[in-house]
Order: C-alpha cells, then sequence, then structure tokens
C-alpha cells in the first residue's frame, strides 16, 4: 500500500512545478492532500482535478523571501515559519511523508517533519547558481536540507549537481526527470489549428512560440531582439509575470515598440490551450539566459510534433542533442537564434525530421509513467526508511 503523503506548495500560481505536482498529486489522489500556502488559480485545478487540497496562507514575511537575499528576510521570517510549521505538524500527523514542492515548502516542512517525526522529501526543482541564487540563500537551503531531508528528488543532472556543488550531500540526491502526458497534445486536430490561428490573424505568417512565464531569466527579449532579422515571423509570447516581474513585462512591451517589432509580437498571457497555441507555432523557442533547471516546456514542444530551438545551458542538454532532435544555440545570442530560426524556417523537410526525432525521444525518456514510476520509488525508499 503506498504511504499517506502531505504534498506541501508555496504558490497559488499554475506554473512547471506546479503542473508537475498535479500529475504527481493526481497519482496519489486516494492517499494524499496538497496543503498551499496561498490561494490561486492552482487551488482551483486541483479542486477540478479532484484531489485534496487545503489553504494555510503563509505571513506576509514568508511569502516575501526572495532567492536573491541576503539572509535578513529569512531572519525576519521565523515568527512566521514557527507559527506556519506549527499548523503543518498538526496536520501532519494523518501522513506518513511530507513532500516539500518548493523552497519555500521545504523551509516550512522541514521545521514540521522535526516537529511531527515525519520524513521530509524535498524535490528541487531549481538550479542553486549564482545566476538565479544568492550564495547565503544557496548555503542555507543546502544545510537545511542536510540536516532535515530524507531525499532530494532533483528535476535533472544540472539540478542535482548544483545542489552538490552549493554543499548539499550527494547521497541524499536521486534524478526524476519530469514527465509529460503527450494526450492534450495527441488530441489536437488541424481544424482547430486552422480556427485558432483565423482567430488570432495570423493566417500565411510564419510563428515561432515561447511558452513561459514573462521573466528576466527566461530570456523572452532575445526572441525580440532576433525579430528585425526575420522580418516575416510572427512571435507568440505564452506566458504571465507570476512573481513580481511586471516590470519586466512592460519593458518586453516597450522593447517590441523600440524595434519596430510590435505588429509581430503577439502577448497571449497565461493560456490553457498550450498544446493548440503549440501545434500552431511553425518553431517552439526557449530563451532563458540562465540555466534552465529542467525545460518542460522544450519537452511540451516536442509532444506537440513541433521542433524546438533551445538555450544550450543546464537542464536543456539533457533534452536536445544538437542537430539530432532539436536545435541548441547560446544563450543571450539574439543573432545565433535568428540564424537557426531562419534556417529551420526555410527547411520544412528539416523541420519534420527535428520534430519526429524530438517527439520519439520525448515519449522514450519523459513520459508521465516514467516520473511517476520514479516518485513511487522514492516514496516507497523513504518509507522503508523510516520503518
Amino acid at each position: 500500500m503506498k504511504p499517506r503523503v502531505l504534498f506541501l506548495d508555496h504558490s497559488g500560481v499554475l506554473s512547471g512545478a506546479e503542473l508537475s505536482l498535479l500529475d504527481i498529486a493526481s497519482h496519489y489522489v486516494s492517499r494524499g492532500k496538497v496543503l498551499l500556502f496561498a490561494d490561486g488559480p492552482f487551488r482551483e485545478q486541483l479542486d477540478r482535478s479532484g484531489i485534496g487540497v487545503e489553504v494555510l496562507t503563509a505571513p506576509r514575511t514568508v511569502s516575501d523571501i526572495r532567492r536573491e537575499g541576503s539572509g535578513v528576510r529569512e531572519l525576519q521570517a521565523i515568527p512566521g515559519i514557527l507559527k506556519l510549521g506549527l499548523r503543518i505538524t498538526r496536520l501532519a500527523q494523518s501522513y506518513d511523508i511530507l513532500y516539500a514542492n518548493s523552497q519555500k515548502a521545504l523551509i516550512v516542512g522541514a521545521l514540521a517533519g522535526k516537529l511531527a517525526r515525519k520524513p521530509v522529501i524535498w524535490h528541487l526543482r531549481d538550479i542553486l547558481s549564482t545566476e538565479h541564487f544568492s550564495q547565503k540563500h544557496r548555503w542555507l537551503v543546502a544545510t537545511l536540507a542536510n540536516q532535515t531531508v530524507a531525499r532530494v528528488i532533483a528535476n535533472s543532472k544540472a539540478t542535482a549537481a548544483a545542489f552538490v556543488q552549493s554543499g548539499g550531500k550527494a547521497h541524499l540526491v536521486r534524478v526524476v526527470y519530469n514527465g509529460i502526458d503527450p494526450t492534450p497534445f495527441e488530441l489536437v486536430t488541424s481544424a482547430e489549428v486552422d480556427t485558432l490561428r483565423e482567430k488570432l490573424g495570423l493566417i500565411g505568417v510564419s510563428i515561432v512560440g515561447v511558452f513561459s512565464r514573462l521573466a528576466p531569466w527566461k530570456g523572452q527579449h532575445v526572441l525580440l531582439d532576433a525579430l528585425p532579422h526575420l522580418p516575416t515571423v510572427h512571435a507568440l509570447l505564452v506566458g504571465e509575470a507570476l512573481f513580481g516581474e511586471r516590470v519586466y513585462a512592460e519593458s518586453l512591451r516597450e522593447r517590441a515598440r523600440s524595434l519596430g517589432v510590435a505588429d509581430r509580437v503577439h502577448f497571449l498571457g497565461f493560456r490553457r490551450d498550450v498544446p493548440k497555441l503549440m501545434r500552431l507555432s511553425d518553431v517552439v523557442v526557449h530563451t532563458s539566459i540562465a540555466p534552465e533547471p529542467f525545460g518542460r516546456m522544450i519537452v511540451e514542444g516536442m509532444m506537440a510534433h513541433r521542433p524546438v530551438v533551445a538555450s544550450r545551458a543546464g537542464g536543456a542538454t539533457e533534452i536536445i542533442e544538437n542537430e539530432a532532435n532539436g536545435a541548441l544555440v547560446p544563450p543571450g545570442d539574439p543573432g545565433a537564434l535568428a540564424q537557426v530560426l531562419a534556417d529551420l524556417l526555410a527547411d520544412p523537410l528539416g523541420r519534420r525530421t527535428l520534430a519526429k526525432a524530438g517527439f520519439e525521444m520525448a515519449l522514450e525518456r519523459f513520459s508521465l509513467h516514467s516520473m511517476l514510476e520514479g516518485v513511487d520509488q522514492q516514496v516507497m525508499e523513504v518509507a522503508k526508511l523510516r520503518r
């Protein structure tokens, strides 16, 4: 029988980490519950999926902790962490394992795990590197994990290596790649794509799409800088500014205007029809300028039978073999990106060849079944260690 698992996540928004947790929690629907520190669309989606969910709103001092912090906010958050941890401790009595899906969830979950005498699994979905986190922050979370966590599940080898380089203990870590369900992409029909193309006013034009929240390190500005070199190409930017990144979102609109490409850039915001929009795109583009922990949208693009061009860093290099099942370009290089996109858009046969190879590889290595099997193995091992 599966252990009873209490999943913890700090966010109420729907980003890659939450979509992955949705799949995992669905797998544990009869033996698990999701506890969120904030309300929002993620809670609504869990409800719609029939997954037990409860919201314990985190104090402002806890939600205000930032990855680039110097440690001051973490100290200010201690009373709030204690208060939230005590509330979770009471709930944890009914479960065998606490499963932290984010760093803030780890900070609170580690305390609750100690008080409730329950093992904690941390699903690490961030690269603990200088591009993403301050040195003090990396040291803090690595030390906390070393002292309190029974297992760290990393979503890529790059993520695992960065944890160890930050001081994390290697024996705690297991790599389980994210898994993607191909069904939503397979259900998209050509008629639906044609209808969407007409609705968006994109008939007879080449389209490239970026599918990610709007954030500086996600690098949507790199694609905008490439567009003047691609005079007939339209770009879809699918995603919102989620974590205080509104200034960047506005800077993208201003950049598009100043480059003279605003009429070819379509800011679509958060969308629930991503499979259709990916099928609408001639090429799916990943533009991150810092190492990507995994690259969910890369695999989704492959599942959509589309060629993917990605930044050569982090987890992306574990998914794409350059010119075999996709294309890799130097991060932050709009000239290189423009050249690769121009070559692909001029070569329909080459696009189909890359798309076919990418789809086959994605099905083999990044299936939903593989991820759930990997998570099950870690959960069962931790449960046995506790006994």
